[in-house]
C-alpha cells in the first residue's frame, strides 16, 4: 500500500518538476534500493528455511535406527566427498533398477569391503532386517501400535 502511495505521489509531482531527468532518477533510484533490500530479505528467509529443514532432517537421521548419523554434517563436506557419496548412491540406485537381487548381493559385498558406514552397508543392513531379497513386491508394514510389554521373569 505504501509503495502504491509513493508511485501516485511521484506521478502527481511529475508536472511540478516538468517530468525532468531528476524526477525520473528519483523513482529509478528508489526502486533500485527497494529491490536490493528485498533481495536480502528473501535470501535471509531462504537461509532460515534451509537451516530449519537441515535441523529437521538431522533429527530424523538421529531418530531412525540404522541411519548413519555421519550424514548429518554433509553440508560441511568438501565437493569431492559429496561427489563420492553421490556416486555411491547412484551406483546402488542403478543396481536396484537393473537387478534387485544383484543389488542386494553387491551392497552386501561393498558393505563388507568399505565398512559399516558406507551407503551400501546401510542399504544391505536395512534389507537384511526386513528380510528383503531385493525383489519387488509388498513390503512389510510397521505397526503403529506399541508392542506389549513382557512381564519380568518370575511373575
Amino acid at each position: 500500500m505504501v509503495a502504491a502511495a509513493v508511485i501516485v505521489v511521484w506521478a502527481l509531482t511529475g508536472p511540478l518538476f516538468g517530468f525532468s531527468d531528476t524526477w525520473q532518477l528519483v523513482i529509478n533510484t528508489g526502486t533500485t534500493i527497494v529491490t536490493f533490500l528485498m533481495v536480502f530479505l528473501i535470501q535471509n528467509t531462504q537461509n532460515r528455511d534451509a537451516k530449519a529443514i537441515h535441523l529437521k532432517l538431522d533429527e530424523l537421521l538421529r531418530g531412525v535406527e540404522g541411519a548413519r548419523t555421519d550424514m548429518v554434517d554433509l553440508e560441511d563436506c568438501t565437493d569431492e566427498e559429496l561427489a563420492r557419496y553421490e556416486a555411491e548412491f547412484r551406483r546402488i540406485r542403478e543396481l536396484r533398477r537393473t537387478s534387485p537381487e544383484l543389488a542386494a548381493r553387491t551392497a552386501q559385498k561393498i558393505a563388507e569391503a568399505e565398512g559399516s558406514t558406507s551407503p551400501a552397508a546401510v542399504v544391505a543392513e536395512i534389507a537384511a532386517r526386513r528380510g528383503d531379497d531385493g525383489s519387488a513386491g509388498a513390503r512389510p508394514r510397521r505397526s503403529s501400535a506399541r508392542p506389549e510389554a513382557t512381564p519380568p521373569a518370575g511373575e
